[in-house]
């Protein structure tokens, strides 16, 4: 995938840090704005890994800093929650205008809240996707319940939120008892997917109930299990963004894509060495998917192994020849099972007689055949299976050309 740094004005003039994440065809077929949680900001790992997930259901996903958060101008007292609404439409209106019209808002914790009073106001937006949001908007206000007396005395006091500091004043503290989020919710009449942890000790799951009851359908539930509040397990966020992605095409199907930085071929293979570890997006012209290494070797396992592929291309491609080569006889062949082993093995104990010992690169081959089939059959079958077009181009001579573009 790719990620390109944006700077966006607001209505009051501040600049919004962005970063749009595009899939690795840098093509997307639909863009989506991410809002990131109370405090928070677009450089969260949650919000990173969801927004890169969902990239690889062929979207395009900004996500930024809301005002007065992370490396966005003005102050944190400036982010009540109107001004994330404002934040949100700013945002809009800058893809809109620069890009293509979102038609999808993510929002975690807060920022959820935001994308439903967002959407309401979009026309654009079709879709709504929550995590761990909470049904009214001045649920956050326990957060700084101590300090509300503080505020009317002073005027603006200090407070920690998440063990930070932050300043806020009297319009923070207000501002959030002036949306009536139950309403809006019920009142917005757009595809919702609700997203919470049951065991959420933040905002508890209450409030997803309270949300799916106000919605109206087409509206959807997904328990998260066992993940917490700012899902700071990696796998519980990338789970998240790939469900959010599966959700998202029955509304907005993939259009297909053209591969942009390497037309002509049939296939790319995109790394982000600094941030991905080993993770790797892959793009055809009309599917996305990852490959990853194991963790026994340094990698995140959130994919199967280039040599798991490489296996998988042969024994799908056994499968399929079988099919063909069973349906052209007129065979019952009902269903065909390949196992396949990739390894590397001493040239002795493969039983071949040379005189240096050699290391072969190895892949055994099992099949399960399932069918009204007799022993003739059976045997012609697993000849058969040796002639697969990827068997073929494993045990040929293969030539790679690498050129750098």
């Amino acid at each position: 995938m790719k990620t390109i740094k944006l700077d966006i004005k607001n209505k009051k003039g501040h600049n919004l840090q962005a970063y749009l994440e595009l899939p690795a065809n840098e093509n997307p077929s639909h863009f989506a704005i991410f809002a990131h949680c109370f405090s928070c900001n677009s450089n969260f790992n949650a919000v990173k890994n969801i927004s890169r997930s969902l990239s690889n259901h062929g979207f395009g996903v900004l996500r930024f800093d809301f005002t007065g958060l992370g490396k966005s101008e003005g102050e944190f007292a400036e982010s009540h929650f109107s001004a994330n609404v404002e934040d949100l439409i700013a945002v809009n209106t800058f893809l809109s205008e620069n890009y293509k019209s979102p038609v999808l808002l993510v929002g975690h914790s807060l920022g959820g809240a935001a994308v439903i009073v967002a959407a309401a106001k979009l026309e654009n937006i079709k879709a709504v996707a929550t995590i761990g949001a909470p049904a009214t908007v001045n649920h956050v206000t326990h957060l700084f319940s101590h300090a509300i007396e503080d505020v009317k005395e002073k005027g603006e006091v200090e407070v920690k939120i998440g063990g930070r500091p932050f300043k806020i004043n009297e319009d923070f503290v207000n501002d959030f008892s002036k949306t009536d989020l139950p309403k809006i919710t019920k009142d917005l009449r757009k595809p919702i997917l609700v997203m919470h942890a049951p065991f959420d000790n933040v905002v508890g799951i209450e409030n997803a109930h309270e949300i799916y009851h106000n919605a109206m359908h087409p509206k959807s539930f997904i328990s998260l299990d066992d993940a917490d509040h700012l899902l700071s397990n990696k796998i519980d966020s990338i789970y998240v963004g790939n469900l959010i992605g599966t959700w998202a095409d029955k509304y907005f199907p993939a259009e297909e894509n053209n591969i942009l930085s390497t037309k002509g071929e049939q296939l790319v293979a995109h790394l982000n060495v600094l941030e991905d570890n080993f993770t790797t997006s892959i793009q055809t012209k009309k599917h996305s998917f990852l490959a990853d290494e194991p963790a026994s070797i340094g990698g995140d396992d959130f994919a199967p192994s280039p040599y798991d592929f490489l296996s998988a291309s042969l024994a799908a491609c056994t499968g399929m020849t079988l099919k063909m080569y069973a349906a052209r006889k007129n065979w019952d062949l009902q269903e065909v099972f390949t196992y396949i082993t990739y390894s590397r093995k001493n040239s002795a104990d493969l039983g071949i007689a040379i005189e240096k010992p050699t290391l072969f690169n190895h892949f055994s081959k099992k099949l399960k055949l399932i069918g009204n089939l007799d022993d003739a059959q059976r045997k012609r079958l697993t000849e058969i299976a040796s002639k697969c077009p990827v068997h073929k181009t494993l045990q040929s001579e293969i030539l790679i050309d690498t050129e750098l573009i």
